[in-house]
């Protein structure tokens, strides 16, 4: 048999990621707007250009970047705008600014510049344009908060910034915010939609500080010039659609049924009365895309829900696949599938008005994320970065499992083995974060490099992973019992049946991963030979006090706080057993981690290294929690690398030399 000749995927590998993402397609459907991502290794940054196909399939540049985004085609689609997001070197500044530009050249007109800029609509006739614009900017110097929220993962310093919904005259530049908020009146607004006839516009916004999960839905009356309160008690996504006929208002959320665990449904209001209804809470399933990825590229453009005539579409997390689904009022019983991409995950999708064009993004555990086009019943594959992928570099052998718990509840699980001819060294089980997300079809890279240094990579979506009924997905008050006993049974099943070793096994995970990676090695001391905690949870105490999210989210998750049921918050904490474990642990964190604050590995760290474990910390400067999906490409690929030597010095039996370069 002759070699394969193609590569292994390498830490630097990271630098031959390409996906394609936002698509939107024009109102007419005769013209598809997209982004193509690529990582750029050598400045240290991503490259984001803005693509275009028409009907006849030519494909061309629209902009170069290299930080272009969020496309919106106009009415016609010959105008769109679009994000920019620029860096001020001599300011130290990160800012958006939104630009108009047509498909006839490559100029654009700056339109604002703000701290963040989202959801650019075009009002139907084309005059003038919705967008969500930060308005206010946190002190330079020294920071003087006076309530909170007062920071933000990825957003950094928020206390004196909110969301607000603004109107546009793109011709004339002119903006201004549409009032929806009092004077003094805190208000964040979450997503916004156009009515057919263009006179209305509604908003779904947050109007509570401290519960900034509730939103209400608004409805603008551009004529009129005022504000109506339709509807309330609305949590989860919060994303909007009007009807074709412009009589309802397409909600996508929930009423925290189960909580913060609760799956979004599709809810439909009355645009005159504000009577709600759950148009598809017989799906018993998210509708909302949560498998993992880290090849994704940007993912906060496209619509989540959108109503076109030819019904509602919207994505559902099912066992470790994202479905494209349709529902159609008065017609359709239930949802229907409408794009079910096998081993794979539909990511993002838009449609023209009528719904006869869709294009939507997809990827596997093996695939990359492509462009395609559904018309007429039949697909189109626009871009080639899978394939691109995989001449250049050999895969990992995936093999889907079920494994049946102690209680007799039956997992979804797949095992990552090292591409055909590579010795394995060791197996890791790798613990997703959320928890209510998935492992399954999407492309992680990391996984691709740890089988490649002959590592198998174990996956589990345990109780409390998305993709499943909410009755599984709900595991509040109950962290570290169920969850963990269906992670411990896993592992020993597969030592026991797929006979991975014993004495070569580590645990790894991030955010919900880095904590149940604490919880393990602190409550099965013995099962790992190695650990690796990435933006782990160790204390719920201060989890609580000082995560952007950890006031609500520790009430509603873990059922306690410092002040009501602490007891429960301390026993769920890893933090309490640190001089049970004996696994050698490789921390690693970012500094300005604000949903799992730097102190959650400070604290374990320090707690392990004075009973004299071996622990190593690693903390990333400039960095977020997002650190191994957008982080900048050098320090994912020294993340990599940390992980890599982690595992061949535990696992392998393998210490790089003192001075040697990573």
């Amino acid at each position: 048999m002759a070699r394969d000749a193609r590569l292994l995927p390498g830490p630097e590998s990271l630098g031959d990621l390409v996906a394609a993402s936002c698509p939107a397609v024009d109102p007419t459907g005769s013209r598809v707007f997209y982004v193509v991502t690529r990582v750029d290794l050598e400045n240290d940054t991503y490259v984001n250009t803005i693509w275009a196909v028409d009907a006849t399939g030519e494909r061309r540049i629209l902009q170069s970047g290299p930080s272009a985004l969020c496309p919106a085609p106009g009415p016609r689609g010959e105008r769109y705008l679009y994000v920019s997001r620029v860096v001020d070197e001599k300011r130290r500044k990160r800012f958006e600014e939104l630009r108009l530009a047509t498909i006839y050249g490559s100029g654009s007109q700056l339109l604002m510049r703000a701290p963040y800029i989202a959801s650019p609509r075009w009002s139907p006739g084309g005059r003038v344009a919705a967008v969500l614009v930060a308005v206010g900017e946190p002190e330079r110097d020294v920071k003087v908060v006076d309530d909170i929220p007062y920071w933000f993962n990825g957003r950094g310093w928020v206390h004196r910034t909110t969301v607000r919904p603004f109107l546009l005259d793109p011709e004339a530049g002119a903006a201004a915010e549409i009032p929806l908020a009092g004077s003094g009146e805190w208000l964040e607004a979450r997503s916004i939609a156009w009515s057919p006839d263009g006179g209305r516009l509604a908003v779904t916004v947050s109007r509570d500080r401290h519960r900034p999960y509730l939103y209400d839905l608004v409805v603008y009356d551009l004529g009129e010039g005022e504000a109506r309160t339709l509807a309330t008690g609305f949590s989860g996504v919060g994303a909007v659609s009007w009807s074709p006929d412009g009589r309802r208002i397409a909600v996508l959320g929930h009423r925290l049924e189960r909580g913060l665990s609760t799956h979004n449904h599709v809810y439909l209001v009355d645009a005159e009365t504000g009577e709600a209804g759950c148009a598809t809470c017989m799906l018993d399933r998210n509708h909302v895309g949560t498998v993992n990825s880290d090849a994704r590229g940007p993912r906060r453009c496209s619509p989540l829900i959108q109503w076109t005539e030819d019904g509602i579409l919207f994505i559902a997390s099912s066992q470790g696949r994202q479905l494209l689904m349709r529902f159609r009022p008065g017609v359709d019983e239930e949802p229907q599938v409408l794009v079910d991409p096998g081993e794979g995950s539909v990511d993002e999708f838009s449609a023209s008005r009528s719904g006869k064009t869709i294009a939507y993004t997809a990827m596997s555990m093996t695939e990359l994320k492509d462009l395609y086009l559904l018309r007429a019943g039949a697909v189109e594959r626009v871009t080639g970065h899978a394939e691109a992928w995989r001449r250049k570099y050999r895969v990992p052998q995936v093999e889907e499992v079920v494994f049946t718990a102690s209680d007799g509840e039956e997992l979804q699980g797949w095992i990552i083995r090292p591409p055909e001819g590579v010795k394995e060294r060791g197996w890791v089980l790798y613990i997703h974060g959320g928890p209510k997300t998935m492992w399954g079809y999407g492309f992680m890279h990391e996984h691709h490099v740890l089988a490649a240094r002959g590592y198998t990579v174990a996956l589990l979506n345990p109780r409390g992973s998305d993709g499943y009924s909410n009755e599984f997905a709900d595991i509040r008050c109950r962290y570290g019992e169920r969850d963990l006993e269906d992670l411990v049974e896993y592992a020993e099943w597969l030592t026991r049946e797929k006979g991975l070793p014993t004495d070569k096994a580590a645990v790894m995970g991030g955010s919900y991963g880095g904590y149940m990676t604490n919880m393990i090695i602190t409550r099965r001391p013995r099962l790992f030979r190695a650990a690796v905690s990435m933006r782990g949870i160790s204390n719920w105490d201060t989890m609580y006090t000082l995560s952007d999210i950890g006031w609500y989210f520790v009430e509603d998750q873990l059922c306690c706080s410092p002040w009501r049921g602490r007891d429960r918050c301390w026993e769920k904490s890893p933090l309490r057993d640190a001089d049970k474990v004996e696994a050698p642990v490789l921390l690693i964190h970012s500094a300005q981690d604000y949903r799992t604050p730097l102190d959650q590995a400070l604290q374990f760290f320090t707690a392990l290294r004075l009973h004299g474990k071996e622990a190593r910390l690693a903390v990333f400067p400039q960095e977020n929690h997002d650190l191994s999906r957008t982080g900048r490409p050098r320090h994912r690929v020294e993340r990599l690398k940390l992980i890599l030597e982690w595992l061949d010095k535990h696992l392998a039996g393998e210490e790089k030399a003192q001075g040697e370069k990573r």
